[in-house]
């Protein structure tokens, strides 16, 4: 009988069978139904109670991090408000914005004698003066060739209309040392004020070679 158990065809028999079982058993069982087998924690109970005990704050602590969070918070609000408002500002005030542009553009610039007779010619026209566009085209041809930086080395008389002192320029407008458009407002004013109109003020200078 042991001669007839241990013989290799009877192991063989025997292995053969059981491995027809167990793909019997394979093939009947259904994977849809099984459960996932449960995952081996990284950590232990203990090494995660250890872990919450290590991280314990008291009551100082919390209240420190939730006075940044808020003190975070409010900052956050704060540029809102500000981005906000400016971007309303820059909306309301845009063609000021851009006026301003202009003039400081005026300011950098160093423009012809013949832009500078483009300018004099529409505010004169603006004045309602156009009849008199010669007289004061002439006008201030003699007193600065139109050179809005002109200054007379021995009175000090400055810009386009020679205004003098110099610093009269200034009530027309802060830029009055380059801004062509200030000077001539400037001196449109002052020949209104003492001639009446560009003719009469060139009508005296040709009397006496000042105005």
């Amino acid at each position: 009988m042991w001669r007839v158990l241990t013989s290799n065809v009877t192991i063989t028999l025997a292995a053969v069978a059981a491995l027809t079982a167990v793909v019997l058993n394979i093939g009947s069982f259904d994977f849809a139904k099984a459960e996932p087998p449960a995952l081996a924690a990284d950590l232990s109970t203990n090494d995660m109670l250890r872990l919450l005990k290590t991280s314990d704050m008291d009551a100082v602590a919390a209240d420190a991090v939730a006075q940044a969070k808020r003190r975070a918070h409010e900052r956050q609000l704060e540029e809102e408000r500000k981005a906000r408002e400016r971007a309303e500002w820059l909306a309301e005030n845009r063609d000021k914005i851009e006026a301003s542009r202009t003039a400081e553009a005026l300011r950098t610039i160093n423009p012809s004698a013949a832009q500078n007779k483009a300018y004099g010619k529409q505010m004169n026209a603006l004045k309602g003066w156009s009849r008199c566009w010669p007289s004061l085209e002439t006008l201030w041809e003699h007193e600065s060739s139109w050179n809005e930086r002109a200054e007379n080395p021995s009175s000090g008389a400055y810009g386009i209309p020679q205004a003098l002192p110099a610093t009269k320029l200034s009530s027309a407008g802060s830029d009055w040392r380059t801004s062509s458009p200030t000077q001539i407002a400037w001196g449109l004013g002052y020949i209104k004020a003492r001639y009446g109109d560009p003719c009469k003020a060139w009508g005296f200078w040709q009397a006496n070679h000042w105005y």
